[in-house]
């Protein structure tokens, strides 16, 4: 008796040993450009202060637990934090390294990672400081950080960027510069790239970083997915494109299990009448609003796995 229990001791310690190794983790990433700021926007009515609310409402309702954005000044962030409890962020100003410019930062939950490490670079020939590289029209930034993931403790890098919308030869080099700089600054951890490209998955600039070893594009790698339009809208959600110009990319450690483009919209209204009719129950009454996209850019969510 006494080698049978212990027999069965062991096959349940091997057993807890097995599914504890085994046993998947889940992150949910995103890439979103929000869009800045800007009084013709607003003049549209599609101002800031009407799309913010719906953009952080997409990212609780969507439990996004990191994820990078692009086109974000520093009051777009404080009105960001505010609406996200629990979300933190790095990041810095493209135009001083402090606050001032577009910041290309990344948002996390505090409480699912720990950040380890974090910093930017330009995406230049110079580096370290705001400059312009290449042919570019304005100084482009990179924000990176090295976290810790307090459920399994994996340590993985997140990079997030906006490649320039003019030089050709900017995103180029600067494709090449960021797989450059994952080589040296990460080696063998695990990577998500995140950001707004300004090019489709036509593009060579796409290719060099799909064909690359180190990364994938997600899109490609997902084993499901939900992208009935591409990323970008011009804030009319009646416009079709299968271009995809906001893209995220993984190293080959992570699993990819869906892919999505999330083109949800909110309303506003046009008039005071409302609409009734013969063809819906009578207690229903419906009033007359105009259909709006939260940014001219759809956001990008995707779900990852990996084994502890």
């Amino acid at each position: 008796m006494g080698g049978k229990n212990l027999n069965r001791g062991l096959l349940i310690i091997l057993l807890i040993i097995f599914y504890s190794c085994s046993s998947t983790h889940e992150l949910t990433v995103a890439s979103y450009n929000v869009r800045y700021d800007n009084k013709n926007d607003a003049k549209e009515g599609n101002g800031w202060k009407n799309r913010y609310p719906v953009i952080t409402q997409i990212i609780l309702y969507n439990d996004i637990e990191i994820f990078g954005a692009q086109e974000v000044l520093h009051h777009m962030l404080d009105d960001m934090l505010d609406q996200l409890p629990g979300y933190s962020y790095i990041g810095v100003g493209r135009d001083d390294g402090i606050n001032k410019g577009e910041y290309a930062p990344v948002f996390y939950k505090s409480a699912r990672f720990e950040l380890l490490h974090s910093g930017n670079f330009w995406l230049s020939e110079n580096t370290e400081y705001p400059n312009k590289g290449w042919d570019a029209a304005l100084p482009r930034i990179c924000t990176w950080g090295e976290f810790k993931d307090r459920k399994s403790n994996l340590r993985f890098y997140f990079f997030n960027l906006h490649m320039d919308h003019v030089g050709v030869i900017a995103r180029d080099e600067s494709s090449k510069l960021v797989l450059k700089k994952i080589e040296e600054m990460c080696g063998n951890d695990p990577v998500i790239l995140a950001g707004d490209f300004n090019v489709d998955q036509t593009n060579n600039n796409y290719h060099i970083l799909a064909s690359s070893d180190i990364v994938n594009d997600a899109y490609e790698a997902a084993q499901f997915r939900f992208a009935l339009n591409g990323t970008f809208n011009a804030f009319n959600p009646d416009l079709k494109t299968d271009s995809r110009i906001d893209h995220l990319f993984v190293s080959p450690f992570f699993k990819v299990e869906k892919y999505g483009v999330l083109t949800d919209t909110y309303h506003t209204q046009v008039n005071d009448s409302i609409i009734r009719s013969s063809n819906f129950p009578k207690e229903v009454s419906l009033m007359d609003y105009i259909a709006r996209t939260p940014s001219d850019h759809f956001p990008v969510k995707v779900n990852l796995t990996f084994r502890k």
